[in-house]
């Protein structure tokens, strides 16, 4: 059965539409719900931001397409981990951040389901940020993060190995504090050599979508 968020972000659907599908448990659960919509005849095309949510909507016959074959795309459906009251997001706890800004940044529109957990007053507030790294630049990024005042931890994986991301990289976990500026810390870390990207997402949410229980709230950049 549909959850009432899924199907809030379900009415941003348009028939021939194509589609960026996000990445964990938010994001599957939209997924989902719309793999229901495609078995009852809806036609869209996703672009998917991981190889999980590729293969969930490979199970559910949901049409995949890559980046570099549309010419835009018209909706990105994805969760975040943190959203303040600007709407500006921390994301990347699932380790998909640096895809998931690339589908978003070439959408028209993104759209974030989220639970009332996940409101804060401050980005940082959960006192994490994801930044993805190339392995070679690991030991500069750690000593230049570290300057930043981020305190950073290798990401593992399950069985203890180094968790790598899709793209073949690395994710350090850096610990902070309620950041004072987030756009200056992004570019800050951005700056650093071998830094592929932060899950500082700001400015690109045009409507998130919060779930409490049956209770449903539509905020709108």
């Amino acid at each position: 059965m549909t959850d009432p968020g899924t199907r809030a972000a379900l009415e941003y659907v348009k028939e021939g539409a194509t589609l960026g599908l996000g990445t964990g448990r938010a994001a599957e659960a939209f997924v989902r719900g719309l793999g229901e919509r495609v078995r009852q005849g809806l036609r869209v095309r996703g672009v998917p931001t991981s190889e999980r949510t590729a293969a969930l909507a490979r199970e559910l016959g949901i049409e995949l397409v890559r980046l570099d074959e549309v010419e835009s795309i018209d909706v990105t459906f994805d969760g975040a981990d943190e959203f303040d009251p600007n709407l500006d997001l921390i994301k990347g706890y699932g380790g998909a951040m640096v895809r998931e800004k690339i589908v978003a940044a070439s959408s028209q529109r993104l759209v974030v389901l989220v639970g009332p957990e996940k409101r804060v007053a401050t980005l940082g507030a959960r006192g994490k940020l994801p930044v993805e790294v190339l392995p070679f630049g690991e030991v500069l990024c750690r000593s230049r993060l570290r300057r930043l005042g981020c305190e950073p931890e290798r990401r593992l994986a399950p069985d203890g190995r180094p968790y790598v991301t899709d793209n073949g990289n690395l994710v350090l976990d850096c610990k902070i504090a309620p950041i004072e500026n987030a756009a200056e810390l992004e570019r800050a870390i951005g700056e650093i050599p071998g830094v592929l990207g932060t899950g500082l997402f700001l400015g690109m949410a045009d409507v998130v979508i919060v779930r409490d229980g049956e209770r449903v709230e539509v905020l709108t950049r």
